[in-house]
């Protein structure tokens, strides 16, 4: 086992945070994992799983069938709510991959509200949100955003997100085990209420350090890795070194070090303050 999991387990233990299980790949390795918690094995992810609707949109991008600068309401056709308010003429697909549409209160949160908040129809309640700035002049972060991207890639590959990324990254990747939230209509929410395993994550990122690619095999184009990272869409710099990765809500985290070739997950249930983990985590030599 990596000398990391070992010395990761006993800091964790040391701190007492409520982490439970840890994976890492190292110079395009095997993912190896340790599971600290009796808990079961795929756990939500949060807003993980953005990185993974990202990286759907993506393999899309790669096919020629969206461009960064498509229009949202072009992409959805006859899929759009009525009565749109004119200023979605202007939202684009990089607009909604950064946050930047511009929307009031637009959260379709279901990990804090009860999904009955948002009524039945997710797609017309977020399309019909007030516009607070115009689009692309400010960044609103919202799970919204990245459930109108889960439709968009449903619309495209005509099929839901989940079994979209199952034909075309988890099977690839080996995963074991995927459960995809879906809003009162069946559609994939994309934003969050993903669950996997630690060591499944992990192989995300994986395919942004190496180009695109995971264990040789192309997933995504160098030119899309090159995009989501410069941008940056999901996966953004961490603050320490070159380091760069995706956190979610009670501190799930996805974690690339290019410098030191690895690449680390973690899924937990904290409320607290570990910013001193994430700091052990990238400096660990």
């Amino acid at each position: 086992m990596s000398n990391f999991l070992n010395d990761i387990a006993d800091y964790i233990k040391e701190k007492g945070y409520n982490v439970y299980s840890i994976a890492i790949i190292e110079n395009a390795g095997e993912a190896q994992s340790i599971q600290l918690k009796n808990v079961n094995a795929c756990q939500d992810s949060y807003s993980v799983a953005k990185a993974f609707t990202m990286t759907a949109v993506g393999i899309l991008f790669d096919r020629g069938l969206l461009k960064l600068d498509s229009k949202v309401v072009d992409l959805l056709g006859d899929e759009c709510p009525e009565n749109l308010d004119e200023r979605w003429q202007k939202v684009t697909v990089k607009m909604i991959l950064k946050h930047r549409v511009g929307l009031k209160d637009g959260s379709l949160d279901i990990d804090c509200f009860d999904s009955r908040t948002f009524g039945e129809d997710y797609l017309d309640f977020w399309m019909h949100k007030e516009f607070l700035f115009e689009p692309d002049e400010d960044r609103l972060y919202s799970d919204g955003a990245y459930y109108l991207l889960a439709r968009i890639v449903e619309k495209l590959a005509g099929e839901n997100l989940s079994v979209f990324l199952w034909k075309n990254l988890f099977y690839k990747l080996g995963f074991r085990e995927v459960a995809w939230s879906n809003c009162p209509k069946g559609h994939c929410m994309g934003a969050t209420g993903l669950y996997i395993r630690s060591e499944d994550m992990v192989k995300l990122g994986e395919i942004y350090l190496e180009g695109g690619t995971y264990h040789g095999e192309r997933i995504v184009s160098r030119e899309w890795t090159e995009l989501a990272l410069g941008e940056p869409f999901e996966l953004s710099k961490c603050g320490i070194g070159n380091a760069y990765g995706k956190g979610g809500m009670h501190c799930q985290n996805l974690f690339v070090d290019p410098d030191k070739k690895r690449v680390v997950a973690y899924h937990s249930y904290d409320d607290v303050d570990n910013g001193d983990l994430i700091r052990f985590t990238v400096e660990y030599e």
